[in-house]
């Protein structure tokens, strides 16, 4: 059995049509017809979250079913400007999923366009045979800059954009992007693209044979957004105001409600055209007679914030659905319990039991997560937490709080499914049971809290 894990960044649940939330608060419905189409043939979880966030915690959670929470082994990394909680490589003492199936007689393949992931101090191609890395996403330096007007740039800034650090990203995102002729040329495209040809190559016999294991980690549909004209049209024609391709992290304030809608009709677009091009990789799959040998996963790391709770980006006091709700569609080979929903919890950590169950290959050391696939006993309640703030989930209740228990917020989801009331001041006795789970997960110990501001990287190294 060959297995294949697609984690696609940023991409909230309630922008998957299969997951049944319908219109936006604009009104849209977001077109996903691949993803819909594969969930017919697959089953679709229902309560899936991140255990940590954001981007680095989450992959280190997948590859080796290690609980990234609660950050107490956090070592700012060398050669990496980004300083949230758990953000470092995957450590040395931790066995990885690749390594595992590649010790058992798997080939193991890794494409990404996710840069973090090969940044200086970083190594989560660790244990893969094949490794590629798509560049021009974001902040990666493949691109020169000079040749990028400040016209350019002010472009995509609205009137009341404060942030220096944002025209940078943007400009250095829109150097990279300077070289593209095509739909083709665009990011998630090109990562589907690589990852389809290596799979022809295993479908040719290239590799003796052996069952593989291909992880495809597309960095769409995370900002920037923008994706071709005709997929963002789908959402908000004639539109002829600025475009905010990337927003500024914190209050939605610097946004006029046209430069909103138009944000969010951008996002709508990027989801779109990602998903057109992880269709097309299924299709591929399905005619090289590979699908109905392969485990495919199709999963998120976490969700995006536009304008909802008065926020863009991804703001760590912010954790309510927009951040939290993540797709889940796992097609089993011959398309075992098609059309069918599960709604136990899970996480990241899952992935990787999980995985190993479905290959029959025991974990190399004792993993957190759980085979969702299985019959290992449903949880109860869920935790995660990023940076500073803490959240927990049960059946009925979503507590949000800071580490040290204070801005301590709870929603009734039952009757709130959206978080629009915060009911903690009602409840004394849930706030405190909740807050007791997230102890309790955290080892039975304070949660950390750095000072992340005193330890910010103001250069790309820093000496020791």
């Amino acid at each position: 059995m060959n297995v294949v894990l697609v984690m696609l960044d940023s991409l909230r649940a309630d922008h998957v049509g299969c997951y049944g939330y319908g219109p936006t608060l604009e009104g849209w419905t977001c077109q996903t017809p691949a993803m819909d189409r594969l969930a017919t043939e697959s089953i679709r979880f229902t309560r899936a979250f991140p255990e940590a966030l954001p981007t680095i915690p989450v992959r280190r959670a997948v590859h080796t079913g290690t609980r990234t929470f609660p950050f107490k082994d956090w070592v700012p990394q060398k050669g990496d400007t980004v300083r949230a909680y758990g953000w470092q490589r995957i450590p040395e003492e931790q066995v990885t999923l690749a390594e595992t199936l590649g010790a058992n007689g798997y080939r193991t393949a890794f494409i990404t366009d996710a840069y973090h992931q090969f940044k200086p101090s970083m190594n989560f191609h660790r244990g893969f045979d094949y490794w590629h890395w798509v560049r021009g996403q974001e902040r990666d330096p493949a691109g020169s800059t000079a040749l990028v007007s400040e016209a350019d740039v002010e472009r995509h800034m609205t009137a009341k954009t404060t942030s220096a650090g944002l025209r940078q990203l943007v400009r250095q995102y829109l150097a990279n992007a300077r070289s593209r002729r095509g739909e083709e040329d665009y990011q998630a495209p090109k990562v589907f693209t690589a990852a389809m040809r290596w799979v022809e190559e295993q479908a040719l016999g290239k590799h003796d044979g052996r069952p593989f294991f291909l992880a495809i980690d597309s960095f769409d549909p995370h900002e920037p957004w923008d994706p071709p004209r005709y997929y963002t049209d789908l959402y908000n024609p004639g539109y002829d105001g600025v475009e905010v391709i990337n927003p500024q992290y914190g209050p939605s304030e610097y946004l006029s409600p046209a430069e909103l809608r138009h944000m969010r009709a951008l996002y709508a677009g990027e989801v779109t055209m990602t998903d057109r091009w992880l269709g097309i990789f299924v299709d591929h799959l399905r005619s090289t007679g590979l699908l109905d040998d392969t485990l495919l996963i199709v999963t998120a790391d976490h969700g995006h914030q536009l304008g909802e709770h008065g926020l863009t980006g991804k703001i760590s006091m912010g954790l309510h659905p927009e951040l939290m709700d993540i797709p889940l569609i796992v097609r089993r080979p011959g398309a075992v319990g098609a059309g069918t929903t599960n709604d136990a919890f899970v996480q990241d950590q899952d992935l990787a039991p999980t995985i190993l169950a479905a290959t029959g290959i025991p974990q190399a050391a004792p993993m957190d997560g759980i085979d969702i696939l299985g019959n290992a006993t449903r949880r109860q309640y869920v935790t995660c937490g990023f940076n500073d703030y803490v959240w927990c989930r049960d059946t009925s209740w979503v507590y949000i709080a800071r580490n040290d228990g204070g801005d301590a917020k709870l929603y009734d989801i039952v009757s709130d499914p959206m978080h629009n009331v915060d009911v903690a001041g009602r409840h004394p006795r849930v706030v405190s049971d909740m807050r007791a789970r997230v102890v309790a997960d955290a080892g039975g110990e304070a949660l950390p809290v750095y000072d992340q501001q005193s330890i910010m990287a103001r250069e790309w190294y820093r000496l020791p």
